[in-house]
Parts: structure tokens; sequence; C-alpha cells
């Protein structure tokens, strides 16, 4: 075994002396692996609250951070901090909990090139009693590893062994930058406003934006009002439907990716094209941003946890696109549409206010019935990472699996991976989100886990919560399908590859189930499933395709007498 030298500087880490070795298959023994980080005075003069993280990757490029965060990661640890000094070391080390590897005991021993960053968290003195910290979105889309304001150090080599333990001091040297805002050109404008509703409930300046794409024409017609396609997704400065300019063919492997997920989609650049044509329908396309402190997106309604965000989208954000932007402030002037996320915010949108827009096209939701929250029926299942066969056989619940069934990713990895990113369900990943989003605040102020993350017990007392507050949204249309139903009547169109990665068809599927049987009136809209073996992403048509079937869509609906005047 390889010991480190007393006191051997590396720019900026030092190792110090490390404890005895310890026998081959025994337990680290003393204190393991710890690394102090340290915030210079000149580099920061006032305390932080927030999280600080340790990355340890094989090689030096890119940055450590930048490789960490997702499900196929590098390893990485997070320990909260609270009113940090500068001077003063903050502790990763054992306690701190990581992904993939839990611990700091369990990394294998090795050349590693290491990296810290501090998490800034803001303070918000809600309007529900509660105070709260957590990160403050700088325009990045809650980027725990490339967000503004962040305290960072550079990468520096060293050798560690769990079973030789050792101590590392890191001292954080920059602090990452604003985000730089693309400029606006003739077809793409970008908004930025200040939310008071948002504002009064969090205590705190909160924004609200929009990335618009503009027709061709629409500075040479001010006379005419537009349609919109109100486009739902996650935070992206880029232009609505990957439009770009830029003809440069994409790479091979970028191409292999996008056909494998849905060869009809076609590439910014095609799109481009077909927007700018001669006969193309003169339509405004317009991406919302509302990162909220918990994600990168607040899902597009009131919550318990994340606050009135539907409220300020719904009489703060729209009515002043509606009003710069020349749009038609009328319901069948007004389609949705969104995958993922987007695909849940589309329908919800939809669903919940049936009479403001006259249709949506909802791609591959998140989970739309409980019954089905990925594999999980959380009002009947006991526990979410595991399934029991029978007394002596458990079966872990996978949460992603590859389009030809093999599960790559399970619920209680999954589960490591957001709590690794943030405690309290701030770690801004899907699951955190979704229990900010539907679920009741615990008693700290922060959101009530749905279950146990220890034993992934579920508590269905959370989950009956989630359901009588119609955040179910087969179980909300269910109850409410007379006075709903008569408004939503050829307005529902939705689509899903049947592998969807993350189980979601399996929801869909249930939700076609209810809207099959009604009546009074029949939701006379339409369901398509890719097959066989399309996955997450799957579109049957390409996005010129599918905003030409909307603009028809608005076309049947537009009231007699009415000027089409966007279709010069």
């Amino acid at each position: 075994m390889r010991l480190l030298p007393t006191a051997v500087l590396l720019s900026g880490v030092t190792c110090l002396a490390a404890p005895p070795a310890v026998t081959a298959g025994s337990p680290p023994a003393g204190p393991g692996l710890r690394f102090e980080v340290v915030v210079p005075p000149g580099l920061r003069a006032e305390p932080v609250t927030g999280r600080v993280f340790l990355f340890l990757a094989r090689d030096s490029a890119p940055e450590p951070r930048l490789e960490a965060g997702d499900m196929v990661s590098i390893p990485f640890f997070g320990q909260d901090v609270d009113s940090l000094r500068a001077g003063v070391p903050a502790l990763v080390s054992r306690k701190a909990l990581g992904y993939p590897y839990r611990s700091l005991d369990q990394l294998p021993a090795g050349d590693y090139y290491v990296q810290a960053l501090v998490s800034v968290y803001t303070r918000f003195p809600r309007a529900d009693g509660h105070t709260i910290w957590a990160h403050m979105d700088e325009w990045e889309g809650q980027q725990f590893n490339e967000a503004p304001g962040s305290l960072v150090s550079a990468v520096r080599r060293v050798h560690l062994d769990p079973r030789i333990g050792s101590r590392v001091r890191i001292e954080l040297s920059r602090i990452l930058p604003p985000v730089v805002v693309p400029p606006d050109d003739k077809y793409v404008r970008r908004v930025k406003i200040q939310s008071q509703i948002l504002t009064r409930w969090w205590g705190h300046p909160i924004y609200l934006g929009a990335v618009v794409l503009l027709p061709r024409g629409f500075d040479e017609h001010p006379e005419v009002r537009y349609p919109a396609v109100w486009e739902q997704g996650h935070f992206t400065l880029a232009p609505p439907f990957g439009f770009r300019l830029d003809s440069t063919p994409e790479s091979a492997e970028a191409r292999r990716a996008r056909i494998e997920r849905s060869e009809k989609r076609g590439t910014g650049y095609e799109f481009a094209r077909s927007w700018l044509g001669d006969s193309f329908p003169r339509m405004v396309a317009i991406r919302i941003l509302h990162p909220s402190p918990y994600y990168d997106d607040s899902y597009a309604v009131n919550s318990a946890n994340n606050g009135p965000y539907g409220d300020a989208i719904m009489q703060e954000l729209i009515p002043y696109l509606e009003e710069q932007f020349r749009l038609i402030r009328e319901p069948y002037a007004r389609v949705l549409t969104g995958g993922s996320t987007g695909g849940w915010e589309s329908l919800a949108l939809q669903v919940y206010h049936p009479e403001f827009f006259g249709g949506t096209w909802t791609f591959y939701p998140d989970p739309v019935d409980f019954r089905r929250y990925e594999l999980m029926n959380l009002y009947a299942d006991s526990n979410a990472f595991r399934v029991q066969r029978n007394p002596w056989i458990a079966v872990d619940v996978p949460s992603e699996r590859r389009r030809d069934g093999q599960p790559v990713v399970m619920v209680r990895q999954e589960n490591q991976l957001n709590n690794a990113r943030g405690s309290r369900r701030r770690g801004g990943e899907n699951f955190a989100i979704w229990e900010a989003t539907y679920g009741p605040t615990d008693k700290d102020g922060y959101p009530a886990p749905i279950w146990n993350d220890e034993t992934g017990a579920i508590d269905h007392t959370v989950a009956q919560y989630w359901r009588d507050h119609d955040y179910d949204l087969r179980d909300y249309l269910e109850r409410n399908w007379p006075a709903v139903g008569p408004h939503l009547v050829g307005k529902l169109h939705l689509y899903c590859g049947d592998m969807d990665n993350y189980y979601l068809n399996l929801a869909v599927y249930l939700l076609e189930d209810f809207l099959s049987t009604t009546t009074a009136p029949a939701y006379g809209g339409t369901f398509q499933y890719g097959r066989p073996l399309k996955q997450h992403g799957w579109q049957p048509m390409s996005n010129a395709d599918l905003i030409r079937e909307m603009a028809d869509q608005v076309r049947r609906n537009t009231p007699p007498g009415s000027a089409v005047t966007w279709q010069y």
C-alpha cells in the first residue's frame, strides 16, 4: 500500500499524515478520508449557508464537477454547511452522503483528480410562515454544479485509500460567473420579469421568463395578431423546437442519438427552414421559464412547497406575453405541447384550465396516474424500493430501463442520487420536485417525503394528500368529468413510446382506459403509442408537422366571421 508523506503540498491541496494501514478485509480504522474545504477570506467575506460538494474523477478534463450529478456520474459527496465562515474548514468525511458510492469509505483506492464546490443557499422567509434555505436559481436552471455564485476550487491530483485514511485540505479559488444570456435577433426574443405574486410568497425576488420564437414577417405586419404555441419543458435559453439558422450538420453521434429516440422529429435547422417557409402557418412559439428553488421548473401549478406558480403564470406571465407579442387572446388560439416534465405540464394546464386553452399535444408525460408512479402504485404498494414476492424473496424496483427492457437504474439508486445532491428534497432531481409539487409541507418547512429514504416504506397519508389535492390527473378527470369534460372535447392528444425508459407509458395507458369510457361527453381526443420498442422522447411527426396539425385545429375552431390574418 502507498502511504502519503506528511504535509505534501499540491498547489492548494495539502495531504496531511495518514494513520496506520488496516488489515485487508477489515473495516476502515480511524477517521478514514477527511476533506477540509476552506473559503479563503479574500474570496468571500460573508458566511455561507449551503452545501459543500466533493468530486473525484480519474481524469482532469473536463472539470470533475461537470461530470457529476446525473445517474451516470463520477463519484461525488455532499454535506450541508450552516453559516460557514471564511478560513474555517468545512469537513467532508464518511458521514457525507455520496453517489454512486454512498460513503467515502467505499471509494476504491487510487489516484484521483479532486475538485470542491460550495453551492450557496438563499434564505426564504415565506408567506406560509416557514423560513427555509435553498439555492436561488440564477437563470441557469438549477444546475448545482454550474450555478453562478458557487465557490469552486482548482482541480488537483491526489492519492486516496480509505483503508489508510488521510486528511486533504482544499481551498476554494474562484466564484462561477453570471449566466450569459444569448442576444435577441430577428426571430428569437428573451423575456425575464419579476413576479409580484411569487415574490410576496417567497419573501425574495422571484423571476419568470420566456424564449419567444417569432414567425417570418412579424415586424413587417404590426397589425396582425397571432395564435400561440405554448411549449412546456425544462429550463433552457435555447429557442422553442430547437430552431436554429446554423446549417452545420450534426455529428454522427448526435444524429444517432436523435434517431434512436425519434426518427421523425428532425433537426433544428430543418425545422427553421419549414418555420420560415412561404406556406408555413404564422404562429408564435413560446417556451415559458419558471425555475423554482427546488427545480429548474415549477410544474406550472400552485403547490404547498413551491407556492403559487400556477397563479403567477396564468395571471402575470401569459398576459404580459400576449400583450408584448400581439397574441390572439382567445382559447382557440392557445395550444399547448411538451414532453416528459413538459408533457405533464401541458396536460395539467389544459385540464386545470379547460376553457382557457384550445388543445394539448402531450408527449411521454411524467406520471399522470399515481397507480403507476413509474412502476409503483402509491396507493396500494407498501414499499418503493422493493417488491416482496414471498417471505423469502424480494427484488429491487427499477426506475429506468433501456428500450430492450434491461433495467439500468433502481429507485433506491435514484433516491440516493437525489439526496446526495441536496438534503430535505433540495437535490433538484425528479423525485424531489414531484414531492415539492404534489405534497404537503413537513414540520420543518420542506417537502414531506412520500417514502422513507432508508427503508423505502411509502407514506400513504402523503400519497392521499397528492390525490386529494388533484395532482393525480387521471383521478382528477374521473372525479370531475361532468364539469370539465364538455370543455375538453377534442383537446387531448397524447403520445408515448411503448418502452418509455421511465415506465411512463403505463400511466398513459391508465389515462386512456378512463377517457375511452367517457360518453357524457366522449373526450374526442387521441392516443398514439410508439411500437415496437420506442423509448422516452418518441415523437411520430416532425416538429414542423406538429405545428401544422396545431394550426389546423386553430383554424377549425376559429369562430365564424373572425379574420384569419395570421395566414398571410
